[in-house]
């Protein structure tokens, strides 16, 4: 009896070791936050002329989102709702930084609503409140939320490698660049590369006793749609090969729309990526950091596909792309790699938006949430586990971009209440109505035939609006 008794004893106090080590092995995270990548512009996500099979193998591990949103169809404001878990109407960040100012010469029929140039320091992000909690955190690349005094190190990143308040690479992809805070080691050397160099860098020399936050956020694939040297050719001959049919432009509104991806440099960009998320969790491996690291990958609006011409990309089935309220400019190609809570190759259908991201990290990293802050996202952490998604079900999605947009949009506004989806155009006083169930691609117009659905809808979104006090276009005089 006396040796059952210790040997209860010792499995007792093997379990008790086992769960205090792993309490503390705590989560880490990689957040990988591309450009203006397309929710199609993926091998996993539908695409044949891409190439993808790095990011293709992060979501057969993990789990692929369907209906992931950004926040606005344009970047600062979605990546001002990453780092909050706020809205863009509520931070006041919603045009890209610093903004159209198109003026009645060039057919605006409505007046400029002035927005933030910066994300205000009084706003907490998630990188503030992981550093609380002693984590190490790392950026590398596009910032977009404000010029100097603004960057990512006044918001809780211990470290910035080439984030600014620029859009686009200063100074272009190849070195001699002239971002401020990256200077080129040497001549020719290309962007993506040296950002993925500092952050495995980043990885081996960390502090090991710190769990961390590491957010590379990518310059690619925003223009200039500049060839990645090391895989043009691949393409190019991919293209050629193909002997693709003439296909015509989308006329889109006052723009058009590629129709086909088969545009070689751009796709030698979206390699590029790959490349570089290849490179980051080849290095989880090899640091044994891959079972306790959550890894997230998402883009921060649709691919740019309508403008005066054709975009360089094309985001069929869905409508149009980056600038614009329908689907096509911002659905986002998301995964999320967590271990022990996704199963690999999962796939969720249910709707998530880029708010989501701040309460479900702290979720998975042991730590309280903060509804005080992330007041607009949700947990999502059920849906990860493949469990009853509960209300997420049930919730409306609201979209406000009351801006002109260099991609031919005009001001207007949307909401997504189940599978229905209502767009108002401001500059044209008329409104949209699909149910997306049957309709993904936003083809058939329901507003007319369907004038009760249309009515409430359209009371959702003013009372949305005023709820949040959100700023509304006026007529230019």
């Amino acid at each position: 009896m006396r040796r059952i008794a210790l040997g209860l004893l010792a499995t007792l106090f093997v379990g008790t070791c086992a769960v205090s080590a792993q309490q503390d092995a705590r989560t880490n995270f990689v957040f990988f936050l591309v450009d203006d990548l397309g929710w199609a512009d993926l091998g996993c996500f539908g695409s044949s002329f891409y190439e993808t099979p790095n990011i293709d193998s992060l979501a057969a591990s993990g789990m692929r989102f369907t209906n992931a949103y950004a926040a606005c169809p344009v970047c600062s404001p979605t990546r001002a709702s990453i780092m909050t878990g706020r809205h863009p109407v509520r931070v006041d960040i919603t045009d890209w930084i610093p903004g159209s100012r198109r003026t009645k010469e060039n057919g605006a029929k409505l007046q400029h609503v002035h927005d933030r140039d910066n994300l205000a320091l009084e706003e907490v992000t998630i990188a503030e409140v992981l550093q609380e909690h002693n984590y190490q955190t790392f950026f590398a690349g596009k910032w977009h939320l404000g010029d100097r005094g603004h960057w990512p190190t006044d918001q809780g990143f211990d470290c910035n490698i080439g984030g600014n308040s620029k859009g686009s690479p200063p100074g272009g992809y190849y070195a001699p660049w002239t971002n401020p805070t990256l200077k080129a080691n040497a001549d020719d050397e290309y962007l993506t590369e040296r950002l993925t160099q500092e952050s495995i860098d980043f990885l081996k020399s960390r502090n090991s006793d710190q769990p961390f936050l590491l957010y590379l956020s990518y310059y690619n694939v925003h223009s200039p749609i500049t060839p990645y040297k090391k895989r043009i050719s691949q393409f190019q001959e991919k293209l050629a090969r193909s002997r693709f049919q003439e296909a015509k432009p989308i006329v889109e509104h006052e723009g058009v729309s590629r129709a086909r991806q088969d545009n070689a440099a751009y796709a030698s960009m979206v390699a590029a990526v790959d490349d570089s998320v290849g490179a980051v969790l080849g290095t989880l491996d090899e640091l044994k950091l891959t079972d306790n690291t959550v890894v997230v990958f998402f883009s921060d609006n649709g691919g740019l596909c309508t403008l005066g011409r054709v975009g360089p990309t094309s985001n069929l089935p869905l409508r149009s792309g980056k600038g614009w309220l329908y689907e096509g400019g911002v659905r986002e190609p998301t995964i999320i790699r967590a271990p022990g809570v996704t199963f690999g190759g999962s796939v969720c259908d249910t709707p998530i938006v880029s708010m989501d991201f701040f309460p479900t990290m702290l979720e998975l990293a042991g730590i309280s949430s903060r509804p005080d802050l992330h007041v607009d996202g949700k947990n999502i952490v059920p849906l990860l586990r493949q469990q009853s998604p509960g209300t997420l079900f049930n919730r409306e999605f609201y979209w406000h971009y009351p801006h002109y947009h260099g991609s031919t949009w005009t001001p207007g506004a949307s909401v997504r209440s189940g599978s229905w989806k209502l767009i108002e155009f401001y500059h044209w006083d008329k409104v949209e109505l699909y149910n997306l169930s049957d309709d993904p691609g936003e083809q058939r117009n329901l507003a007319k035939s369907n004038p009760g659905k249309t009515a409430e809808l359209r009371q959702k979104l003013r009372d949305w609006q005023g709820a949040l006090n959100a700023k509304m276009p006026t007529p230019i005089e």
